[in-house]
């Protein structure tokens, strides 16, 4: 069977390329076409209108035509040379040019109308003036041939420039086929000089995973070696993980390192609404990386397309959607190995592909991409700072340590927002207080100018200082790093809270701690104002999802037991994963685990009075305290952990 991919109706291509000619269809004059169709429609328009006035022009003619009344004086004068008569209509010449009736020019032959009524003695006047009265038409008509001529002319105007544009675009006038054929197909090239592609020295944070596509790099840039062996390399591999980790910039790297065509697309620009078209666009492009071998196809958001097939009737959306899925594992078993297409896809859902995409020999090898550590940060800022003059002050290691479970995504958002502040404020170089704001506005959000009534500031006060205090006297919980009653994004205020290192495994008495921590607003106004108010909305969302996980998949309960009873893809379809026998009970623990976390906050906070006031009386006057400060003033020694 041939790989030839079948010509579209739509000229543009849904991937994206590297390393093959991708030059742009551009207009004679050198810009670029946008619109193509509708620049034909144009052309079309102004075609037909000098087409028809130029076949009314040549109808219209240059004889006039003139009053019988002129007519018979230019006899009387003797001006008239030599006349033509067919019934009532006369057509003549003169002796001397006269000027037309309407328009001012010269006229030499003329048109005329004899009236029936006419008794003018006209063959005695023309005899004495001496007109020769011929037997030829005097103004001669165009044959029939020209008429044809005339009237196809504008006919193959416009074909021509109908087949000029259609071949611009690269595609068929109508239909599936195309009547006019479509564009060749790129052919490889060397990258013009200048041209930088990503490599593996554009990633770091995540070394165990360029490990793991060392070997791709290794068959594409020594395939024969691999072939004498007679290993095969693998035919595809899937990128897991949170977005934002960098599985888009690995697939790009591993291309740019082993200097080969890269072919980007995203699995939802293969959907259409006509079934088929999907397919159709997954063959061409298979097609077009085989013909440009060794060479990378990336697929993102693979689980679009990708998800588990299921039994039962699906409407037409679901057949294109599953019709494509089919073709790209048709086309992933067609390799025999020896073509040099790697097809290498990303996901956020590993867990909701089907499993004849995961199996082997489609996409052997599955590579997790988790968010970098403390190191990894580190190295992803240097990275992301290259270009950016940062100012002595400036310790990365210290942002890496303040930045747990940023991804690469985020760590390029925040020093992208530290220069735009630099900018903003005129400075030669980014400092360490234009870092720490950029991570403030991007943890807490953006200021707002917001002016709240002293009462209302003074009980925000107290609840920010309720979560700050707590997260000081809580035994491992995450020390405070800043507090402040500005009001940012939807909060009033904030505390904000983060690791001295990075954790991967969360402790009951941790997880308690935070819960109590999360509390702590509400308690500060329930022991101060001895009232509940709305401001501790999100903490009871956070406070909610914690206990959750605790009772209904951590096996934090003696009552549920050891069970995973509510899994994480469970909890938008909350009661669905367990009888209802059992989600009373994770119900019950979890009210008890969040009562008894309220409970102990309350308490903590009564004993800790002075405490609490000191920290409200200080964010009063001050606005915002940093970890030193809100420390200092809470009389608490904080203690540093060697991290």
């Amino acid at each position: 069977m041939s790989n030839a991919a079948p010509p579209r109706k739509t000229p543009e291509k849904p991937w994206r390329t590297e390393g093959t000619p991708e030059e742009p269809t551009r207009w004679p004059g050198g810009r670029r076409m946008r619109g193509g169709w509708w620049g034909l429609v144009v052309a079309a328009v102004v075609v037909f209108f000098v087409a028809y006035a130029s076949v009314s022009y040549y109808n219209r003619g240059n004889e006039p035509t003139i009053s019988y009344t002129e007519f018979s004086r230019q006899i009387s004068d003797g001006n008239v040379k030599t006349i033509y008569s067919k019934g009532d209509a006369i057509q003549g010449q003169l002796k001397n040019p006269q000027a037309k009736p309407h328009d001012g020019g010269k006229y030499t032959k003329f048109k005329t109308q004899r009236p029936a009524f006419a008794d003018d003695k006209l063959w005695q006047n023309l005899s004495k003036h001496h007109v020769t009265v011929t037997a030829q038409p005097v103004v001669q008509e165009r044959s029939l041939l020209s008429n044809l001529l005339l009237s196809l002319a504008p006919l193959v105007i416009l074909v021509a420039l109908w087949v000029f544009f259609a071949r611009r675009i690269g595609a068929g006038l109508t239909g599936p086929g195309g009547m006019l054929g479509r564009k060749t197909p790129p052919r490889p090239v060397e990258l013009r000089p200048g041209t930088e592609r990503t490599t593996f020295a554009d990633v770091a944070g995540i070394d165990e995973v360029k490990g793991e596509l060392d070997d791709v790099v290794d068959f594409l840039e020594h395939p024969d070696a691999y072939r004498r062996m007679g290993a095969k390399a693998p035919r595809g591999v899937l990128l897991t993980g949170p977005p934002g980790t960098g599985k888009t910039l690995l697939a790009r790297a591993v291309a740019g390192e082993a200097d080969v065509p890269f072919f980007s697309a995203s699995a939802s620009e293969f959907i259409e609404m006509i079934v088929g078209v999907g397919a159709s666009r997954v063959r061409e492009l298979f097609a077009e990386a085989r013909k440009v071998a060794p060479s990378i196809i990336f697929i993102d958001e693979i689980d679009t397309i990708g998800r588990a097939r299921g039994a039962g009737a699906s409407v037409s959306g679901h057949d294109e959607r599953e019709q494509t899925l089919n073709q790209i594992l048709t086309e992933m078993d067609g390799f025999s190995g020896s073509e040099g297409v790697i097809v290498i896809a990303a996901t956020n859902r590993a867990d909701i592909l089907d499993p004849a995409l995961t199996r082997p020999g489609r996409f052997d090898r599955v590579v997790h991409v988790s968010p970098p550590d403390r190191a990894g940060r580190e190295a992803i800022l240097r990275i992301h700072t290259r270009d950016i003059p940062l100012a002595p002050d400036v310790d990365l290691a210290q942002v890496a340590r303040t930045t747990p479970g940023m991804t690469g995504a985020e760590l390029a958002n925040l020093a992208n927002e530290a220069a735009l502040l630099a900018v903003k404020r005129k400075q030669g170089r980014v400092t360490r207080a234009d870092f720490s704001e950029a991570l403030e506005k991007v943890q807490l959000g953006a200021e707002r100018s917001l002016v709240m009534p002293e009462e209302e500031r003074r009980r925000t006060a107290y609840h920010e200082s309720g979560h700050a205090l707590l997260g000081m006297l809580q035994p491992g919980a995450d020390p405070v790093r800043k507090v402040t009653i500005v009001p940012r994004g939807r909060a009033l205020g904030v505390t904000l809270s983060t690791p001295e290192s990075d954790k991967y495994a969360y402790t009951e008495e941790y997880l308690r701690g935070r819960v109590i921590g999360a509390l702590g607003g509400m308690a500060a106004e329930q022991v101060v104002y001895k009232v509940i108010t709305t401001g501790s909305e999100s903490d009871l969302e956070q406070v909610t999802n914690i206990a959750r996980g605790m009772v209904a998949r951590w096996g934090m309960s003696e009552r549920v037991g050891r069970l995973s009873a509510l899994p994480s893809d469970a909890q938008q379809a909350y009661g669905l994963a367990a009888a209802p026998q059992t989600l009373d009970v994770i119900e019950n623990e979890m009210r008890r685990i969040v009562d008894e976390c309220y409970e102990e906050a309350c308490r903590k906070l009564r004993d800790h009075r002075d405490q609490l006031d000191a920290l409200a009386e200080a964010l009063l006057v001050n606005e915002t305290l940093d970890e030193a400060e809100a420390y200092r003033i809470a009389g608490i020694l904080r203690v540093r952990k060697d991290d």
